[in-house]
């Protein structure tokens, strides 16, 4: 028995941050119901054709569900709706600001008529506010939190290279549904929950807030080295790779001059003998570490790291990462089906050991529209009006 087996999820929803949430909570045995726009679909199935005809983004956060193609704005839609909340235990939506309200699908609209339904409206900036009607994408969003400010080089911001901002919604939304799941089976009543990406990443922004509180300076764009903790970051090596180490305290940079650099006399030198003179000499500190690295190759670098007990890790590409060892060992990929065939899914992070995370297919466009329409009444002659009609 999985988790969330017998929990029925409704979601109107698209691109990242609603998906992403559905799909864990379907990981964990939920029957999630996506509803898409017949023809069309969720537009993220068109992003791409890079995951072997199908779209990546797409084929990440859609395993697992049911799609049901669904015109929310045709006449008959209200009650095929009303029919399906009706089973429902949680409506997932990130509709355009105020659509799901003009739906008739507020948590507010709906609470007396289902009460024990949980209601997570995604946006990206909340119910309220003079942000609220802002239509938010994610880059969009890493712009407005700050997160592009402190991220890339000196002389130009750089934005993540995933979904941050639609990842971190994601998560808030997921999370606060298996809390609302809890509090509704001690209490029996359901919520609404309201995730605004921009609240998502700015606690994800804490860090940086703290360090430019009181209008002190906020930390510099370092590239992919750490903004303020040196040495922290990439370094070039012999063989023309490059090397990621991290030091976190004076232990370790004595370690680190001995051991790896072996030039131990350095770390008692003046220039560097606290992280905020390491920090604040950097160039200098580089030219010795990329000096000695410069005679070696990366896996004879990463040994002395090792050695030394100094944190450190390949710079990998995709490529990388598709065979990693670590990730092989401990077998962290499986297959799912989806409408091309079978393709590598890696495994829900973090499942307990008493039970099996579900990995099923990701869905066709309308791929269950008429099992489900079938499970709440509709026989072939309604199914035939209602494509007749355009409502499916």
């Amino acid at each position: 028995m999985r988790p969330l087996d017998g929990i029925t999820v409704i979601t109107l929803e698209h691109a990242i941050a609603a998906p992403f949430c559905t799909r864990q909570l379907a990981d964990l045995g939920a029957r999630v119901i996506k509803v898409e726009r017949p023809g069309v679909g969720d537009f993220a199935r068109a992003y791409d054709e890079r995951a072997r005809g199908m779209a990546s983004h797409f084929v990440w956060t859609n395993r697992s569900k049911e799609s049901l193609t669904l015109d929310v704005k045709h006449g008959q839609a209200g009650e095929i709706l009303e029919k399906l909340l009706a089973g429902a235990d949680v409506l997932v939506q990130n509709l355009a600001p105020g659509a799901a309200a003009r739906l008739g699908l507020s948590y507010e609209a709906l609470k007396k008529r289902f009460p024990r339904l949980i209601v997570c409206d995604i946006s990206g900036y909340g119910a309220d506010g003079p942000y609220r009607d802002k239509k938010a994408y994610d880059l969009l969003i890493q712009s407005e939190s700050g997160f592009l400010s402190i991220t890339g080089s000196p002389d130009d911001p750089a934005k993540a290279g995933c979904s941050i901002a639609d990842i971190a919604a994601g998560m808030y939304a997921y999370t606060n549904v298996l809390a609302a799941l809890i509090q509704r089976g001690r209490t029996g009543e359901g919520c609404n929950i309201d995730v605004s990406m921009l609240e998502s990443m700015t606690e994800w922004m804490s860090y940086p807030l703290y360090y430019a509180i009181d209008g002190a300076a906020p930390p510099p764009r370092a590239g992919a080295a750490h903004a303020t903790i040196y040495p922290y970051g990439p370094f070039p090596v012999g063989d023309g790779k490059t090397v990621m180490l991290g030091l976190q305290n004076e232990r370790e940079w004595e370690q680190f001059c001995a051991k790896v650099l072996e030039q131990p006399a350095l770390a008692k030198d003046p220039r560097f003998a606290s992280n905020s003179a390491r920090t604040a000499a950097r160039q200098e500190l580089r030219a010795i570490i990329v000096e000695v690295f410069s005679h070696h190759t990366s896996e004879q670098v990463i040994a002395r790291l090792d050695a030394a007990q100094i944190a450190n890790a390949h710079m990998n590409d995709m490529h990388d990462l598709w065979r990693h060892a670590q990730l092989k060992a401990r077998e962290r990929w499986t297959e799912i089906d989806t409408p091309n065939g079978k393709i590598p899914a890696l495994l829900p992070p973090g499942v307990p050991n008493t039970y099996s995370a579900r990995m099923d297919a990701v869905p066709a466009l309308g791929q269950h529209t008429d099992a489900i329409l079938g499970q709440l009444g509709y026989d072939s002659a309604d199914l035939g009006a209602l494509r007749e009609a355009g409502a499916i």
